[in-house]
């Protein structure tokens, strides 16, 4: 994997913003202006030859590293009584909020890497790869659907899970988890209606952290 990030850094130079080998997965960074290039020179140079694409999605890193309720323990019982915030962390995240992530593979040189641009807040948009990649057609879809990113030169960048008159972006870390509004058949009316939610929100999951070295070298 190191070798592979070194060919990386000595062919894009200062086009990488970043470039991380973590849990043996090598992680570029680019901007959004070189994202295309970049992707281009993946696929098509010989050092290279990113021909598949595994995986495009969105992320949204609002309130990245807060949690209102962290254990080290499982329960079979359940985590029901979890209904009030507990703790609160917060790590300090300096950077945009929302980012393109896409998974190559290079069959011919057996090497994987993954892909990450961050896009602006405000009007986030990114060039399409499906120039490159047809297969990033749905995958464009459902990231503009679910986190509102635009995919640049996409031919139709429909929402592909949630209905057509469907107003928010669900994935969005500020998308209420129950919704804006709910229905309910009215007897009066005699038809179903929508309202605004009722239901208050609880907190009631929490995040896990588990010590049992599957994510560490043995022996370390």
């Amino acid at each position: 994997m190191q070798q592979l990030a070194d060919q990386l850094q000595a062919h894009f130079g200062a086009r990488l913003q970043t470039c991380t080998v973590d849990r043996e997965e090598v992680t570029i960074e680019v901007s959004n202006e070189d994202y295309l290039a970049v992707c281009k020179e993946l696929r098509d140079h010989d050092s290279f030859r990113f021909k598949m694409m595994i995986d495009l999605c969105g992320i949204d890193y609002a309130h990245y590293g807060r949690v209102e309720w962290e254990t080290e323990e499982s329960s079979g019982k359940g985590f029901s009584r979890g209904v009030e915030a507990g703790v609160d962390t917060t790590v300090t995240w300096e950077k945009p909020r929302f980012a393109v992530v896409l998974h190559l593979l290079s069959v011919d040189h057996n090497h994987r890497v993954r892909v990450r641009s961050f896009v602006d807040e405000q009007v986030p948009m990114i060039s399409s790869v499906t120039g490159l990649w047809p297969v990033a057609n749905w995958f464009e879809r459902e990231a503009f659907d679910l986190y509102g990113i635009l995919f640049e030169g996409h031919s139709d960048l429909r929402r592909l899970l949630t209905d057509y008159g469907f107003v928010g972006h669900p994935f969005r870390k500020d998308f209420p988890l129950i919704g804006n509004v709910e229905l309910r058949y009215d007897a009066t009316q005699k038809r179903c209606v929508y309202e605004a939610v009722s239901i208050e929100p609880r907190t009631l999951v929490p995040r896990v952290i588990r010590h049992d070295q599957r994510y560490t070298e043995q022996g370390k």
